[in-house]
């Protein structure tokens, strides 16, 4: 109660600095921040703490317009037939649920402006201007799911007639999405099997839907701080090659 009184004798200046006070303060509780991300100046973003990349700019900012569940595949397969624009890669694809929470940052430090001029919780490393919502890879045809990055949260909708943007990730050694984005029926069936031949093939004959229209991520594992500080070594050494081609 003390405390409360205090508080409201403070003036609106001083009530403003005991605030980013406390939130400073909650930040060191949230834990490590891990090492900063890099610019690599081609139009890509690394995250020395996944190993993981991300275009620096998302599909909002590329194209200037939104994209349904089932258009999505057409800004993916657009950046990754122009490669040579994003680091030259052409393995791109959306992100799953934890990876894009990657993104948010819970300690409200980081903040980026997205189309509106409205701040949310993002690196401001990533272009501003943009949208602040993704596809991810948990939504599906049956099940249309989108992450909102101002809070992040991942909200389920009724049906298919919802908009979003795109930010793209990418690892090295991921195999580069198909131009549809789904997998044949023979493989999608046969995947992981150890059952014979025909039976497999039995199982080929009633060809199922795939789940989703990108192809499974990547599991995420723990980096130690000798593999993260190499990461982050090569990623400003490639930053530096960039810029030094740049002139």
């Amino acid at each position: 109660m003390a405390e409360a009184s205090e508080e409201q004798a403070l003036s609106p200046a001083e009530k403003a600095k005991l605030a980013a006070a406390k939130k400073a303060a909650a930040a060191k509780k949230a834990g490590p921040v891990g090492d900063p991300l890099v610019d690599n100046e081609d139009g890509t973003i690394t995250d020395p703490n996944s190993g993981y990349m991300w275009k620096k700019s998302d599909a909002w900012l590329d194209m200037k317009k939104f994209y349904t569940w089932a258009d999505h595949r057409e800004y993916v397969d657009w950046v990754n037939k122009n490669k040579e624009k994003f680091g030259g890669y052409d393995n791109w694809r959306i992100p799953n649920k934890a990876e894009a929470l990657t993104l948010f940052d819970k300690s409200g430090l980081k903040s980026l402006a997205d189309k509106n001029g409205t701040d949310y919780p993002i690196d401001s490393i990533f272009a501003p201007g943009g949208a602040s919502n993704t596809w991810i890879s948990e939504c599906s045809d049956e099940k249309i799911v989108r992450m909102d990055l101002k809070i992040g949260v991942d909200t389920p909708y009724p049906g298919p007639d919802v908009w979003s943007s795109m930010r793209l990730i990418r690892k090295d050694g991921e195999a580069a999405p198909t131009s549809t984005g789904k997998e044949p029926a023979a493989e999608s069936a046969a995947e992981g099997s150890t059952e014979a031949p025909a039976e497999a093939k039995q199982a080929v004959a009633t060809p199922s839907k795939p789940k989703s229209d990108v192809p499974n991520p990547t599991p995420k594992r723990e980096f130690s701080s000798e593999e993260r500080a190499a990461m982050l070594k090569r990623a400003k050494a490639h930053a530096a090659e960039v810029k030094a081609r740049k002139g």
